[in-house]
């Protein structure tokens, strides 16, 4: 990145003449716009590294929102703009293009400003998915070039030609609306990894969900430390969706599962297992990383198949429950819930984390455990916060600097507040 200085500002503003004040204002705007474009380049290599395992976040956008003090409506624009103006890589490494490169040149020149790179990307949006990469490379570059020199009117006059030439018949007509049925869902494997769900509900069932996703999807309340949960309603309900699923299979009736609370069959290297580093098979039909990995096996039942450098089993283990029952209710008495500053989730949604990881040496003793919510699980797994055991045996949390520049230890005061 080329070094760059803000332009002097004089003495007496009121004195400057005409040109010198349109001069500064000009160059702070080139300023104003070559900034947002570097910014523009971090977030979109935070996405590139994934913000869960950098900070332990769900997504870009929500990491972003906490440290920029934005909400995520305010935040969500800002990285999708960054990832669609600046190119990022897939999970195994591959190169994404971006969207719109030569708008991301010429914003990072300090050329072109928000509103027309709004504009742009609003235009190429309404682009049909048929038209060759080769014309959509060719409107784009010509819609970055007129920006350049050009106003609002003229770049929506000239999107409208390019899409008039692109797509001459306009939108095909819709299908008509097929029958609905009463009960349908759908649930299918992409190939980066995630789920898709789909599904159609009647009115009784549909009503039903909701209001179990309601319940489970509610926001903590906010404590006197000022924490607040910077989840989106849809990954609240997210893993609301997880709690339900885990209270469901912890059920003794549950077929397959006699109760427990997870089953999982892991295979993963010895280094692998030890540093959270790389990646572990899953279930035989997917795979995770190391650390998500380590984050699995603190409250499960897991049958580990640990591999050496060549692929060969080192070890089929044993099926074995990490944490007792009489642990776990332990835990339930002491925690009453999840541990982590301000959480209001109570034991049965909780896991139990080892806080020194047993496959690290370390131990499943209640002076090594403490409950964790899936969303607060994830992120001692996976970001900078760190937890720790006090002299009065009770757990505490460390915030990341950035958070909290003296990182001073904070408790989880609601459940005994309301106890």
């Amino acid at each position: 990145m080329s070094e760059t200085f803000l332009p002097e500002l004089p003495q007496e503003l009121w004195r400057a003449g005409k040109l010198e004040l349109a001069h500064g204002v000009l160059q702070f705007l080139q300023m104003m716009r070559i900034a947002s474009a570097g910014l523009g380049r971090y977030l979109a290599e935070v996405e590139s590294r994934g913000a869960k395992d950098l900070y332990g976040y769900g997504s870009t956008a929500a990491w972003f929102a906490d440290v920029a003090g934005l909400s995520r409506g305010e935040a969500s624009p800002i990285v999708s703009q960054a990832i669609a103006l600046n190119p990022t890589r897939a999970l195994d490494g591959t190169e994404i293009p971006a969207v719109a490169p030569a708008t991301g040149a010429a914003a990072a020149e300090g050329a072109i400003g928000e509103q027309r790179i709004k504009q742009i990307l609003e235009i190429l949006a309404r682009i049909p998915t048929d038209v060759s990469v080769e014309d959509r490379e060719c409107a784009e570059k010509t819609l970055a070039d007129l920006a350049r020199d050009a106003g609002p009117r003229q770049v929506s006059k000239l999107g409208d030609n390019l899409l008039a030439w692109l797509d001459p018949d306009g939108n095909e007509p819709k299908d008509p609306e097929p029958k609905q049925p009463s009960r349908e869902v759908t649930l299918e494997r992409r190939k980066d990894g995630f789920w898709t769900l789909n599904g159609l509900l009647d009115d009784e069932l549909g009503a039903r969900t909701a209001a179990a996703l309601e319940a489970y999807a509610a926001p903590p309340p906010i404590d006197e430390s000022g924490q607040a949960d910077i989840r989106t309603k849809a990954e609240r309900q997210g893993d609301a969706w997880a709690e339900l699923l885990d209270l469901a299979v912890a059920c003794p009736d549950q077929p397959g599962t006699n109760g427990y609370r997870t089953l999982i069959h892991v295979t993963i290297g010895l280094e692998e297992l030890k540093t959270g580093l790389g990646t572990a098979c899953v279930d035989f039909i997917g795979t995770m990383t190391a650390r998500e990995a380590r984050m699995a096996a603190c409250d499960c039942l897991m049958l580990p198949v640990v591999m050496n450098a060549a692929g060969e089993p080192l070890d089929v283990g044993r099926l074995k429950r990490f944490v007792t029952p009489a642990q776990r209710r332990a835990l339930n008495i002491r925690d009453r819930g999840c541990a982590f500053p301000s959480c209001h989730r109570r034991p049965r949604n909780c896991h139990a984390h080892h806080i020194d990881h047993w496959a690290d040496g370390g131990p499943t003793d209640l002076r090594n455990l403490v409950l964790l919510c899936g969303f607060h699980h994830r992120l001692i797994h996976h970001g900078d916060w760190q937890v720790r055991m006090a002299a009065d045996g009770l757990p505490e949390f460390i915030p990341p600097q950035y958070l909290d520049p003296l990182q001073r230890a904070r408790r989880n005061t609601l459940h005994r507040a309301t106890a």
